[in-house]
């Protein structure tokens, strides 16, 4: 019997090596749900990548419909992600905070809500929906992210409350030609994120964005020519609040829709934020860009201010970093 135990953890040594070896390369991974491909499940094809590769390692995904919670770890690097067709390759799940916990009986909470977390660092989605599909009945995250150098192009993020969590401050994220859509605080966390050319749409009278930017962080959200969008009937939306008193986002170049209300901004029922959060806006047009009635604890850029705001200012920090445009 023993003799056959030892066989058999060495078969299986065997074949683990044998895995490894097959995917440590730069070769493409095929997902497809109808199984026509070697991965029916988009995590099966995270499994098999090497830790902390230094080559460019894509995930290709074919169009359909993946129910998955996934965590792309913090020893994952290099990765990218590509969907066959943005609209019609959605990643879906359905947590929301208060679905009790089989193990505590107690809600689960919002930062367990997440479809899609993403911990490790060179991180790249292209083309696919991320989507939290729940009812509304709390909190319920799509995208959470805790890496830096993370990249977003063409994507769809859906949700409710709390859509995307940028949830580690000093990270990079850059969003770019992508589709937003929430009900309350739907982009929300610590992160230095930028957004480029998205689509921010509004579902209900309520806030946009929820930066808790720490004091010492000299960025947050940066939006740039970015559309700003509402569901029919949504009149009344503030462009954020603070989550913390150092909150900074600002809107530049957008196109901002008249459901954004003329104040433009909200204290979250608390004054003092008003002398520390960094609200911002600079060459915005539309109905909801009303700088005159904006209120007067945020800020307009002057022209010079602006054209420093860049992407090598933002994203400079103890190492270089611009994301491919």
């Amino acid at each position: 019997m023993k003799k056959i135990l030892l066989l058999m953890v060495a078969t299986l040594a065997t074949l683990q090596l044998h895995a490894a070896n097959k995917y440590d390369n730069p070769d493409t991974l095929f997902v497809s749900r109808d199984g026509t491909c070697e991965f029916r499940n988009i995590d099966d094809a995270i499994e098999v990548c090497r830790a902390f590769m230094d080559y460019h390692k894509v995930i290709y995904v074919k169009k359909g419909t993946y129910k998955e919670k996934l965590i792309i770890p913090s020893w994952l690097t290099n990765i990218e992600i590509c969907g066959e067709d943005a609209e019609n390759t959605i990643i879906t799940y359905d947590d929301h905070a208060n679905i009790k916990r089989l193990d505590t009986g107690k809600p689960m909470g919002t930062f367990r809500t997440y479809t899609l977390k993403i911990e490790g660092s060179h991180i790249t989605l292209k083309n696919i929906t991320i989507e939290n599909n729940s009812a509304r009945l709390g909190q319920a995250v799509s995208l959470h992210t805790e890496g830096d150098y993370l990249v977003f192009t063409n994507c769809r993020f859906l949700g409710h409350q709390d859509t995307i969590y940028t949830g580690v401050a000093g990270t990079r994220l850059y969003f770019k030609d992508c589709y937003i859509e929430g009900t309350t605080d739907f982009i929300f966390g610590p992160s230095t994120a930028w957004f480029e050319n998205c689509t921010i749409k509004s579902k209900i009278n309520s806030y946009v964005t929820a930066a808790s930017t720490p004091a010492d962080q000299a960025y947050g959200y940066i939006f740039n020519h970015c559309k700003l969008i509402a569901a029919e009937g949504v009149d009344q939306v503030y462009l954020g609040r603070p989550w913390r008193p150092y909150a900074y986002t600002l809107f530049m170049n957008c196109e901002l829709g008249k459901h954004i209300r003329p104040i433009g901004w909200n204290n979250w029922s608390n004054k003092a934020n008003e002398t520390t959060a960094r609200y911002q806006e600079y060459n915005n047009f539309g109905e909801g860009a009303n700088p005159k009635a904006r209120a007067t604890w945020s800020r307009q850029l002057t022209k010079k201010q602006a054209t420093a705001i860049t992407l090598e200012n933002v994203f400079h920090q103890d190492t270089k970093w611009i994301p491919c445009k």
